[in-house]
């Protein structure tokens, strides 16, 4: 998992509420266990004009030109502001990892469904919950400025505007610690390696017969 400090990046709103993981990624995607390759599926529904199967060459699809990730202005966007509730529905952790493969590395929004709040974590991905006041300003300025980036400062815990405006976020301590050092579950486990291989020495020199 790639570490995550600070990242100043372009702004793509979505501004619906309860967008839920079927939206995120529809179904007929879950075929693979693979974390990559779902980018072009996300939000499939409602970026092309037609049903999306999987192997399809999404070059040849049409795109439906209302949707906003579609809209010139947003390509290459790495934060996504959404509104309440997002994320909810199925516990799919295919969610994360196709907005992470789209290419979003933040996500702010009102309030996240706490299963793929969690999966976020996991993945790379930073969740962050910010005041409904706060989301409406964010939604207008992003609306009606092309271009509009913001800046987020993890080790501060920041959410910094254009106009300097500093927006403070909660973050769990430990979820941070392993955003920062870039640490998912299996990069946590191999920090114990050393300990890991004793372990196993140890135990196939006191019960041999288990390796028969």
């Amino acid at each position: 998992m790639d570490k995550f400090v600070r990242l100043d990046g372009l702004v793509a709103p979505l501004d619906r509420a309860n967008v839920d993981t079927d939206a995120i990624i529809p179904k007929q995607f879950l075929k693979s266990i693979k974390r990559s390759g779902f980018g072009p599926n996300a939000f499939d529904e409602w970026r092309y004009l037609d049903h999306g199967e999987p192997g399809q060459d999404v070059a040849t699809r049409a795109r439906n030109p209302n949707f906003v990730l579609n809209q010139a202005r947003y390509q290459g966007a790495s934060i996504l502001l959404v509104r309440s509730n997002f994320g909810c529905g199925s516990s799919r952790e295919h969610a994360p990892w196709a907005l992470h493969d789209f290419g979003f590395r933040a996500i702010v929004g009102e309030s996240f469904a706490d299963i793929f709040f969690n999966n976020c974590f996991k993945n790379g991905l930073l969740p962050i919950v910010l005041p409904k006041a706060e989301i409406d300003a964010l939604f207008g300025l992003t609306e009606h400025s092309p271009g509009y980036r913001l800046t987020i400062d993890l080790a501060e815990q920041r959410v910094v505007r254009p106009d300097g405006h500093a927006i403070p976020f909660e973050v769990d301590a430990f979820r941070k610690e392993c955003m920062l050092n870039g640490w998912d579950d299996i990069g946590l486990t191999l920090r114990h390696a050393e300990k890991i291989r004793e372990f196993e020495t140890r135990r196939r020199a006191e019960q041999p017969w288990l390796f028969a």
